[in-house]
């Protein structure tokens, strides 16, 4: 039987950030399933405010490997959005005293999701082929 590996180790923090992934796909797949939206989900879900919290904890131990592009692609998927969910929502406020305003963050809040969606599958889809995202 082999030693446990050190927590530093690239071993280790591959596992942790295909974990961050995993807590992101959770979020999506609720919003997918449920009856919020993906960008609402994944913003007020707990899985993904758990996994921002576990990339800003380990983010020193990837900085100058591979696995910190994929860091940085994680932590700013959902800063990103969550600037475009206030964007959106800024919008269309006022639109919503004639009604458009609803259609407005309909169409928002599902650009942001099919945005999201697409990160976190990308993402983590060059993670398994153990290559780095373009910065």
């Amino acid at each position: 039987m082999s030693a446990p590996e050190p927590p530093g180790s690239q071993a280790a923090l591959l596992r942790y950030t295909h974990w961050i992934y995993g807590l992101h796909a959770l979020s999506v797949a609720s919003g997918l399933l449920g009856s919020q939206t993906i960008a609402g989900r994944f913003l007020l879900g707990l899985p993904s405010i758990v996994a921002v919290i576990m990339n800003y904890a380990r983010r020193d131990a990837v900085r100058g490997s591979w696995l910190a592009t994929h860091f940085r692609w994680q932590i700013r998927t959902f800063w990103f959005a969550l600037l475009w969910v206030t964007v959106t929502s800024i919008c269309a406020a006022p639109l919503l005293l004639v009604a458009i305003g609803i259609f407005v963050v309909w169409v928002g809040f599902g650009l942001t999701g099919a945005w999201i969606l697409y990160r976190v599958v990308r993402g983590w889809l060059v993670l398994r082929d153990r290559q780095p995202l373009p910065t």
